[in-house]
């Protein structure tokens, strides 16, 4: 631990750091990579594995089955419609199957046939059916949700820091956050469901939390800005997200730990559907925001602003007048070596013995 402070005391000073400014572009690849993956996986899939509450269906619980077995759920599902079941085991014991929307007699003869395959009574399977506008509603209402919620925190920002530059920097880095996550969910072929929608606009606040704090430093750190500065615009943006790294270290790893414990719970434990949805978005999101705010915010900032002229030409002044004291501390020091030398090659003369006078 004490390691770790000294590495945070080292970054904040400047003694220490670590070059995320200068190696951009190294980090927007990684990013746009990740980014093209998480799209084309979907599209090549077809598009995301969506619950039932978006697409519509019918949704069958069997409580105290006979047997935990999927394969039976299956195979009587199979007989009404070509679409293979979604069949679960919950944490109860008990197994929920979804199909797509069935006639309300065909409903009515598979929570017999489910019933029979698991030795329960008809009336321990419990039936519910979704129709597809709800679904498509609550999709209208998350997109209205997030572009709200992404306008009023452009304009907050670009008012709070000054430049609309950084409301860009972080709103790219949001959108890399979502789009990321959406990808994982792609990939490993998790639902998504109304409870992992709530998770996705969760990371829309902790992500913006955390570029905040980032921006917040890299405003004070460039408050007395000028050709006289001892570092370029990029140099003290790389400084300030050098001296909250560890913050930022620190305030994921204690949003992870609880996360990650419900997450467990949920998915393991419990079998809760709803828990381990929330959790598994928040747990993703929280990871991949913390990285885009140090490897994609930051950087991306830095790279807009230090094309505007202004600052292109302050930096100039700045590195012209680093070099010039560099090329006066080399001359300072070839000096002090020839004089060095020099009394050295005195003091060698001065020693030599007189030569002997010769006998006449």
């Amino acid at each position: 631990m004490s390691k770790f402070q000294t590495l945070g005391n080292d970054l904040y000073t400047g003694e220490r750091s670590f070059d995320f400014v200068g190696r951009r572009k190294i980090w927007f690849s990684i990013a746009g990579i990740a980014i093209l993956i998480s799209i084309l996986v979907p599209i090549l899939r077809g598009g995301l594995e969506l619950g039932i509450e978006f697409t519509g269906g019918s949704e069958f619980l069997i409580s105290q089955p006979a047997s935990d077995e999927q394969e039976p759920a299956i195979a009587a599902a199979a007989e009404f419609t070509p679409t293979p079941a979604k069949v679960a085991v919950l944490g109860d014991g008990g197994i929920r199957v979804q199909t797509d929307s069935l006639t309300e007699d065909a409903n009515t003869e598979l929570r017999a046939v489910l019933a029979e395959a698991y030795s329960v009574q008809v009336e321990d399977v419990n039936l519910s059916t979704i129709g597809p506008s709800w679904g498509q509603d609550i999709t209208r209402q998350m997109v209205i949700g997030l572009g709200v919620f992404v306008a009023i925190a452009a304009i907050l920002m670009s008012l709070y820091f000054r430049t609309w530059k950084m409301s860009i920097a972080a709103l790219v880095a949001l959108a890399h956050d979502l789009v990321v996550t959406a990808g994982v969910y792609a990939i490993t072929g998790v639902e998504v469901t109304p409870a992992a929608v709530i998770g996705f606009l969760t990371i829309l606040g902790y992500s913006l939390y955390d570029t905040v704090v980032v921006f917040d430093k890299i405003r004070e750190n460039a408050e007395d800005y000028n050709a006289e500065s001892s570092r370029t615009f990029g140099e003290l943006v790389n400084l300030a997200i050098n001296q909250t790294l560890v913050r930022s270290i620190n305030t994921s790893v204690v949003a992870l730990l609880p996360v990650g414990a419900i997450l467990f719970i949920g998915a393991f434990l419990m079998g809760a559907g709803t828990l381990r949805d929330i959790a598994l978005a928040l747990f993703i999101g929280i990871f991949v925001g913390a990285l885009s705010t140090i490897f994609v915010a930051g950087p991306l900032y830095a790279a807009l602003r230090s094309r505007e002229p202004e600052i292109a030409r302050t930096d100039k002044r700045i590195l012209a007048a680093r070099a010039r004291a560099l090329k006066e501390r080399e001359d300072s020091a070839d000096d002090a070596k020839d004089e060095v030398e020099n009394a050295a090659d005195e003091a060698a003369a001065e020693s030599e013995p007189a030569p002997k006078a010769s006998a006449s």
